[in-house]
């Protein structure tokens, strides 16, 4: 059985954390050639590379799961603080959370609060469909996710179900919908995506209208922005539901006409994914219940 000593898999953390060798030995007060030991004798445990030297450093599958294992380590050690001394005011352990833009606009924030007493957050802003690489790696412990299939020595919990729906506004649709959503309009149409790792609006157009479409497309990586873009005519674009109900009345975008397919919606079941022990869920909290 391959033992790996836990002060290893909290260098090798530290080395992925800080990004180098000698970040990580300033982060625990070591010399680099003590890290550079530490590391040389935990890739002598496990029997191969933890990690790529380059920078800033990449780690090997086997160091994902051996920074996953520290990840542990740290939960258990906050929590063993807590119960050994539970009236000392010293330091809560810090985990590292991954929220897509649009749930942590929406509901993430306030299903946290209870948490946030606990430990340390930090947040990590990553596309849903990308989140879990952040987690596989080790670099968080948890993450909201659109996988289903969790990744080894993790747990997933359903938190419900995203609803998107193709916005625009009033002068937009009557610019370039006039004669309904068909293909020639949906081609024309000027879209709004997030980023590069924005498939929201291709997955309405691939669902609707096939072969695939190329419309012109403005990018705005911000999602209070991205909303406010749309309202003010730049494009059409997917919104989640729950964003919708917080618009300012007096400029509500509204639903593109149906398509003849029936539903003009995409809907995006995020799971919670984490490291186990559990780290914490923001309980009673979902993206069909963020109240």
């Amino acid at each position: 059985m391959v033992s790996v000593q836990p002060e290893q898999a909290l260098t090798l953390a530290a080395i992925v954390g800080e990004g180098t060798f000698d970040g990580a030995a300033q982060r625990l007060h070591l010399t680099p050639s003590a890290v550079s030991q530490r590391v040389r004798a935990l890739e002598v445990a496990v029997g191969r590379p933890v990690l790529r030297r380059v920078r800033p450093v990449e780690l090997t599958p086997a160091g994902e799961a051996v920074v996953r294992y520290a990840r542990q380590l740290e939960l258990l050690a906050g929590d063993l603080s807590d119960q050994l001394e539970p009236e000392t005011d010293g330091s809560t352990p810090r985990i590292t959370l991954v929220v897509n833009s649009d749930s942590l606009h929406a509901w993430a924030l306030p299903g946290l609060v209870e948490v946030a007493e606990h430990v340390q957050l930090t947040i990590l802003r990553e596309d849903q469909d990308h989140s879990l690489d952040l987690v596989r790696s080790g670099a968080a412990h948890s993450a909201i996710t659109a996988t289903a299939t969790p990744v080894p020595g993790c747990t997933a919990k359903p938190l419900g179900v995203m609803r998107y729906r193709p916005v625009c506004t009033p002068a937009f649709a009557a610019r370039w919908f006039s004669d309904g959503v068909t293909r020639t309009a949906l081609a024309a149409a000027p879209v709004m995506v997030y980023d590069d790792k924005d498939d929201l609006q291709d997955r309405y157009l691939r669902r609707h209208r096939r072969p695939p479409l190329h419309p012109p497309r403005h990018y705005v990586p911000a999602t209070h922005e991205f909303g406010r873009a749309v309202q003010l005519g730049l494009g059409w674009g997917m919104l989640p539901e729950l964003q919708l109900a917080s618009l300012p009345g007096h400029s509500p975008p509204f639903p593109p006409p149906p398509t003849s397919t029936g539903s003009s919606g995409v809907s995006a079941p995020p799971r919670w994914t984490a490291s186990p022990p559990p780290s914490p869920t923001p309980h009673g909290h979902s993206s069909d219940n963020p109240n």
